[in-house]
């Protein structure tokens, strides 16, 4: 798997755990402390998250990381 693709599916994830708890990307950016448009970047595969990124991710949602990067 390339890493755009993995990219891709891993924002894919998270945009079905967001939408899953009800939250838009603005409530998942002020619950991991980050601006909407890097919630936006990350779902769209635009955006090579650092592992600890993912964690805050995975935390704010209240899922596991491997739940985020499950793919």
């Amino acid at each position: 798997m390339k890493k755009e693709e993995l990219q891709i599916k891993i924002g894919l994830r998270i945009i079905e755990l967001r939408e899953h708890k009800g939250w838009s990307q603005s409530d998942l950016a002020r619950a991991c402390n980050k601006d909407r448009q890097a919630i936006e970047r990350l779902e769209s595969g635009r955006f090579n998250p650092t592992i600890f990124t993912l964690h805050e991710v995975a935390t704010a949602l209240g899922v596991s990381l491997s739940k985020v990067v499950g793919v």
